[in-house]
């Protein structure tokens, strides 16, 4: 096991002591130093972390990413590149908050460091990944896919490749000769398109009498590669007697941006969010997509990171947050309406790292699934660690994220007659299916609401 020590030991002198203009001011201004200390080092987040697991580094683990990070705020160290390089190898995935007994905000601690990180670069300090991937991250992540819109848009080549059966000459020697890697990436992860939906209306009327009134986050990637997935969610809500409203000035979550260093423009986009939802006058907002339910979940402690921030804005912030639900969490605290229709399939359910981990949602999807009849859930290995998709992390971190897909996909093989893959996030829906095509197979990946849609059957005709 190689336990490299990235900093020096308390009382050396650090190879590179320099730090980035005000990257100390802000770390002590956005993280509590309490933060730092909760961590008593007992190791038990080792077994839970997917890169720890990969390469036995202990740089590569929970607690010492907050060894680097503390030494990096204390002054003790500056911020090098093999530092760097570490923090950036975090999937942000949150599943040693889970193993954590002392209760560490892991996540409170990467994101806002990150944060800082971006803030106070310098050309010659070492950014959130390779010059391309800056372009990349600066280009479309930040740009074009937190647009449902401009995605679609985007797409349509890949849709008539797709429809003309030429879609696999994308992947032929010569057109990797002229396409840059990470765009070959995207491809690889394309999913199979369907026809562009129509836009939603601005409200569906519930099934029977309406227990409850709530308003959906269509999402930006999801709406664009998965709308069927957003129709699923709708009709399965109004089989459960939801008034499901569509509001039509809501913007991506944010999460892409914050987790590349981004938070100023996340809380532009939490704002808009915030006055888009009439989340005061409803019972809940609703997330089909587990990094967004996350995101939003969070906006209040994101604000709390911004010494700046209008109090006001924030009461606000955390008051939106508390309304936010994952759909599967939400129809179990409403009570499900049993579905009828029978689904006769072995399927496996992986745990998305924001679901289970970072909102704490790991029994609701179970339970929903267990109520359609023929239907077999069979248990996984490591159901509950990363896929390697983690947003934008497949794209920025190939490496790492091809390690962790291939480790999913052979857990998934593992299943004597597995038929299917359910999951409650677009992420690892794309990263999956991506994997298990890789190793020629052809188990589909569907995500909750779509199966538990297809028990539910059609809607009464006079909807």
């Amino acid at each position: 096991m190689s336990t490299n020590q990235a900093v020096p030991a308390s009382g050396q002198s650090p190879a590179n002591s320099s730090l980035p203009a005000g990257l100390q001011t802000q770390l002590q201004a956005s993280i509590p130093q309490k933060r730092f200390l909760d961590c008593v080092h007992c190791g038990l987040c080792l077994s839970a972390c997917p890169t720890y697991l990969e390469t036995g580094d202990e740089n590569d683990s929970p607690r010492g990413r907050i060894y680097l990070m503390r030494a990096v705020a204390e002054g003790r160290t500056g911020l090098t590149n093999e530092i760097a390089s570490h923090l950036e190898a975090c999937l942000d995935c949150r599943a040693c908050e889970t193993a954590c007994p002392s209760g560490v905000q892991y996540g409170r601690l990467i994101e806002p460091f990150r944060v800082a990180m971006e803030a106070t670069r310098t050309d010659e300090q070492p950014g959130l990944a390779s010059q391309a991937s800056q372009w990349l991250t600066s280009t479309l992540l930040t740009k074009l896919f937190p647009s449902a819109g401009l995605t679609q848009w985007a797409l349509w080549p890949a849709r008539w490749m797709q429809a003309l059966g030429v879609d696999g000459l994308a992947k032929s020697w010569p057109a990797r000769a002229v396409t840059p890697q990470i765009l070959q990436r995207m491809h690889r992860l394309l999913p199979k398109l369907s026809p562009p939906a129509g836009a939603l209306p601005d409200r569906f009327a519930p099934v029977g009498p309406r227990r409850a009134t709530v308003a959906l986050l269509t999402g930006c990637v999801a709406e664009a590669m998965f709308s069927q997935t957003n129709r699923a969610t709708i009709r399965v809500l109004q089989h459960n007697g939801c008034e499901v409203l569509i509001p039509k000035t809501q913007a991506c979550c944010g999460a892409i941006h914050y987790h590349n260093g981004d938070r100023t423009e996340a809380m532009r986009l939490a704002r808009q969010n915030l006055g888009a939802f009439p989340w005061r006058n409803i019972d809940a907002v609703i997330a089909n997509v587990a990094g967004c339910g996350a995101m939003l979940k969070d906006y209040g402690h994101i604000g709390e990171e911004d010494p700046q921030i209008d109090p006001v804005l924030l009461e606000e912030l955390t008051s939106f947050a508390h309304k936010i639900k994952d759909v599967s969490e939400f129809l179990v605290d409403l009570g499900p309406i049993e579905p009828q229709h029978p689904v006769h399939l072995k399927a496996v359910y992986h745990d998305a790292c924001h679901l289970c981990h970072a909102q704490k949602v790991k029994q609701q999807p179970r339970q929903l699934l267990s109520m359609i009849p023929g239907l077999t859930i069979a248990p996984i290995e490591e159901a509950e660690i990363c896929c390697g998709a983690a947003g934008s992390y497949n794209l920025t971190q190939p490496e790492m994220a091809d390690r962790l897909g291939q480790r999913k996909v052979r857990h998934i093989l593992e299943v004597q007659g597995v038929q299917a893959v359910l999951t409650g996030n677009a992420g690892c829906a794309l990263q999956m299916a991506a994997c298990l095509s890789e190793a020629n197979s052809s188990i589909p990946v569907m995500h909750v609401m779509d199966i538990l849609d297809q028990s539910y059957g059609p809607l009464p005709d006079s909807r």
